[in-house]
C-alpha cells in the first residue's frame, strides 16, 4: 500500500527551510491537530452528539460509567496513534510538550528546539479544538439548551469537558491529588514511549510503534483517567482550554475555576495539567533510564568490549563502563 507521492509544487517547496526545523514544526502542528480533532471529537460524541441524536436514554444522558469511559479511552488511544503516524516520519511525533522535554533531558533532543516544538503543539491543539467546535457546534448548543447550561455563566462543565480537563469532585478543590495523578500518568506514558522507541529493548517491529503508543495511552486512561481526565499532555489541555475560553466558557476554562454550590469546586486549575505532566515526563525519563536504559547500555558496552576483534581492526566506538 505504501507509495511515494510527488510534491505539490514540482520539485517541492523549499520555503522556510521545510527540510529542517520548519518542517519538523509543520509535522508537530498537524500531528497534534489530528490528535485533538479525534480525541476531543470522541468526547463530543459521548457528551453531545449521541444524546442529542436520540441514541441515549435522554437528550442529557452522558457518562454512564464504564461504557462511555471505554469509548473515550479507545478514542484517545486511536487519536494518539493516528497523530504519531501523521508526524512520526518527520519530527518523531512528540505531539506532547512533556515528551519533548523528556527527550531533551535524556535523549539529546536539541534544547533550542524545545520551545518551538511546544508552540507548534499548542497551536495545533488550539485549531484542533476549533475544528471540533465547528463540526459539533449544533450538538453542543443543543445539549447546553436541554441541560439549561450557559457557558458564559461558568456552569456548562459537561460540554466544557469536550475540550479540557478538570479534577473529580472528591478532591474537594485541593491540588495535591490532581497534580500527583497527572505526574504519575505522564511518567507511565514516557516510560512506555521510551521502551517502545528503544531499539536495545523489545521495540515493536515494522511500523507498529504508533499503535503500541496508542495502547499505552489507553492503559493510562483506563487505569488512572477518572481522577483528572488524564490530560498527560500540556498542549492537549492548554490549547483547547484557551479555545474554550475564547469560545465563551469563561472562568471554568481560564483560570479554571468552578463551584456548583453543592461541594464540587476547584480554583485556578489551569496550571495543573501543564506543570504536572512536564514534571511527570521528566521523572518517567529518569526512571526508565535508571532501571532499564542504563542496564541496556551497560550490557551493550560490555558486549562490545568483550567481542573478539580482527587483527588491525579499530577499537569499537563504545566507551566501556567503569566499575
Amino acid at each position: 500500500m505504501a507509495d511515494e507521492y510527488r510534491p505539490i509544487h514540482g520539485a517541492g517547496r523549499q520555503t522556510f527551510g521545510l527540510h529542517g526545523l520548519w518542517g519538523e514544526l509543520s509535522a508537530e502542528f498537524l500531528g497534534t491537530m489530528t490528535l485533538i480533532m479525534l480525541g476531543d471529537g470522541v468526547v463530543a460524541m459521548a457528551v453531545a452528539a449521541l444524546p442529542g441524536s436520540g441514541r441515549a436514554a435522554t437528550s442529557t444522558t452522558i457518562f454512564m460509567a464504564a461504557g462511555d469511559w471505554l469509548l473515550i479511552t479507545f478514542g484517545w488511544a486511536f487519536a494518539v496513534m493516528f497523530g504519531v503516524y501523521v508526524a512520526g516520519g518527520i519530527s518523531g511525533a512528540h505531539i506532547n510538550p512533556a515528551v519533548t522535554l523528556a527527550l531533551a533531558l535524556r535523549r539529546r533532543f536539541p534544547w533550542a528546539s524545545v520551545v518551538p516544538y511546544w508552540i507548534a503543539q499548542v497551536v495545533g491543539a488550539f485549531l484542533g479544538a476549533a475544528m471540533v467546535m465547528w463540526v459539533y457546534h449544533d450538538a453542543i448548543g443543543a445539549y447546553n439548551t436541554a441541560a439549561h447550561l450557559i457557558p458564559s455563566a461558568g456552569n456548562a462543565l459537561a460540554t466544557y469537558s469536550i475540550f479540557a480537563t478538570f479534577p473529580a469532585s472528591y478532591f474537594h478543590g485541593t491540588i495535591g491529588g490532581p497534580f500527583l495523578d497527572e505526574a504519575v500518568g505522564t511518567a507511565l506514558l514516557v516510560v512506555g514511549v521510551f521502551a517502545v522507541t528503544d531499539s536495545r529493548n523489545t521495540a515493536p517491529l515494522s511500523n507498529l510503534g504508533p499503535l503500541i503508543v496508542g495502547f499505552i495511552v489507553f492503559a493510562v486512561g483506563t487505569s488512572f483517567g477518572a481522577n483528572t481526565g488524564y490530560a498527560i499532555n500540556p498542549a492537549r489541555d492548554f490549547g483547547p482550554r484557551l479555545f474554550a475560553f475564547i469560545a465563551g466558557y469563561g472562568q471554568v476554562a481560564l483560570p479554571g475555576t468552578f463551584n456548583n454550590g453543592a461541594g464540587f469546586q476547584f480554583s485556578d486549575y489551569f496550571w495543573i495539567p501543564i506543570i504536572g505532566p512536564l514534571f511527570g515526563g521528566c521523572v518517567g525519563a529518569i526512571v526508565y533510564d535508571f532501571f532499564i536504559g542504563d542496564v541496556l547500555h551497560a550490557r551493550k558496552s560490555r558486549t562490545a568490549l568483550e567481542a573478539p576483534r580482527e587483527p588491525g581492526r579499530a577499537e569499537p566506538n563504545v566507551a566501556p563502563d567503569r566499575v
